[in-house]
């Protein structure tokens, strides 16, 4: 009996030995993967980051397009070689460009925390200008940003950050859209970027702004926004004025200060299911710097500009599911970029025919401004006006097309048109008395139409004219410019149009 015992002792020990060092050989158990979670809250396309509380969105596009009749994208031959009309102009321009952005929201006990993040990396085929050698030799251009007219480095191209914000308790601090601007921004209808008629900061402008959410659609905003990039358009010292200077538009010399007040933008909108209303308020600083090279010159006084602008949406329609109204009006004096937004061309000289005998051209110049002062005079405000809107309508689920249209207006006070017409450059191309008045109109009208043949998949055909109507008249005995290849002559002053095509295929994702 006690050998059995021993014996089942034993065959028990070793069991126990050989079953542990089997469990020593087995590996440890994994911790459980975190899958990506759907983020439901905030709509399609969100997702919990792994091992956070933060939810994420990535989107973009990826657009290719050409543009013809300009030498640029999206705008329209109204300047620089494009307005002269000659051999060293595109006839046709071409870009590629991807976008990213990247959304993420977090809840706290605050509400929710959210950043936003845009950019776009693009590559555009350059363009030509003169140099003003004696051979007449052209200089190819590869320099610039995604707001520039060419960035055609071979492999390379341009980067632009169009926003970058944080949004907490009702704040918003960054790079974003002006609260002055409608919903649509520059686009009521349209791809084509130079429409005036409205403000406009589509690449994004930075701020501090609180928004106040009343229900029912109803929002209200204060803002403090950067003057510089986007506030501003020209401050002109016509002591500085260029023959060669006025030609491109430009009626004295750039005279800014240093960046002293942020632009005080207000804001109130009511957005429901029949639409939308908007009215907008900005207050704007002209500081200029001084009356000649050095500060013993002395300088004219700070003068407040301000905009209001009024923006209408209608949808619903009788004419079709979808359609869509969007209207909207400015009045500025001293603040023109709120007029002219962001994209939108402040300087204009083009050229064309002529059946004047003794002319070799016609050639209609404009530019705008803030404000325009002399050696010793006080700034002079200027004031613009103008519209912009759009009426489109969806054909059925795969085909719509707009119809798009924009009128402003530049006043300059007599003040203003005595310092300009009275200066050495307009004197020198014998533009005086009552043949010279800077005062101009501008205006466009176009027609877009896209095809949508599968989901975020859009082709598009913008056409876009645009016309230059200028109070100068009779002639200009013109200086050479060699940058457009033009000739010391005489030209005509004359109303210009021009006419511009831009293609474009985009996915969005």
């Amino acid at each position: 009996m006690k050998t059995v015992r021993s014996l089942v002792l034993g065959s028990a020990a070793a069991l126990l030995a050989m079953s542990g060092a089997q469990a020593a050989d087995l590996p440890i158990k994994a911790k459980a993967v975190e899958y990506v979670r759907v983020c439901s809250m905030y709509g399609a396309g969100f997702f919990y980051i792994p091992g956070t509380d933060t939810c994420i969105k990535l989107g973009g596009y990826l657009r290719a397009e050409a543009a013809f009749g300009t030498n640029t994208i999206f705008q329209n031959a109204v300047n620089g070689v494009a307005g002269g009309r000659n051999r060293l102009s595109n006839y046709y321009t071409t870009r590629s460009r991807a976008d990213l952005n990247i959304d993420t929201r977090t809840a706290t006990e605050y509400g929710v925390v959210r950043t936003y993040f845009d950019a776009v990396f693009q590559w555009t085929s350059g363009s030509y200008a003169g140099t003003g050698s004696a051979t007449g030799a052209t200089a190819y251009s590869t320099a610039g940003a995604p707001g520039a007219q060419a960035d055609g480095n071979i492999a390379q191209g341009g980067i632009g950050v169009f926003y970058a914000f944080i949004q907490f308790a009702g704040f918003t601090m960054g790079k974003a859209v002006s609260q002055f601007d409608a919903p649509w921004a520059n686009y009521p209808g349209n791809n084509f970027d130079g429409l005036t008629g409205g403000g406009g900061t589509i690449t994004g402008v930075n701020q501090f702004t609180y928004t106040a959410d009343f229900g029912s659609g109803i929002t209200a905003a204060i803002s403090a926004q950067d003057a510089t990039q986007y506030g501003q358009s020209q401050i002109w010292n016509t002591a500085g004025q260029t023959a060669a200077g006025v030609l491109t538009g430009a009626y004295g010399t750039s005279n800014f200060g240093g960046n002293v007040a942020p632009d005080i933008v207000g804001m109130v909108r009511v957005d429901q299911a029949w639409g939308l209303f908007q009215a907008s308020f900005a207050a704007h600083d002209n500081h200029a710097a001084f009356f000649g090279a050095n500060e013993t010159t002395g300088h004219p006084a700070d003068k407040w500009g301000f905009a209001g602008q009024l923006a209408l949406s209608i949808k619903n329609i009788p004419t079709g599911p979808g359609d869509t109204i969007n209207l909207q009006g400015v009045y500025t004096n001293g603040a023109s970029r709120y007029n002219f937004q962001s994209l939108a061309p402040i300087n204009y000289a083009m050229y064309g025919g002529t059946n004047l005998p003794g002319a070799f051209q016609s050639l209609g110049f404009a530019g705008v401004s803030d404000s325009v002062f002399g050696a010793g005079t006080q700034q002079q405000l200027t004031t613009t006006y103008g519209f912009r809107g759009a009426f489109t309508h969806n054909w059925d689920p795969f085909w719509n097309t707009a119809v798009y249209g924009s009128w402003s207006a530049v006043r300059y006070n007599a003040t203003a048109k005595g310092l300009i017409c009275n200066a050495p450059g307009m004197v020198a191309l014998g533009i005086i008395g009552a043949n010279c008045n800077p005062d101009f109109n501008i205006s466009t009208l176009g027609v877009i139409t896209r095809w949508t043949p599968v989901k975020n998949l859009t082709f598009s055909a913008d056409v876009a004219w645009t016309r230059l109507d200028q109070k100068f008249a009779g002639v200009a005995n013109a200086p050479a410019v060699a940058a457009v290849a033009k000739p010391a002559t005489t030209y005509q002053l004359k109303d210009q149009d021009s006419v511009s095509l831009l293609l474009r295929a985009q996915r969005n994702w």
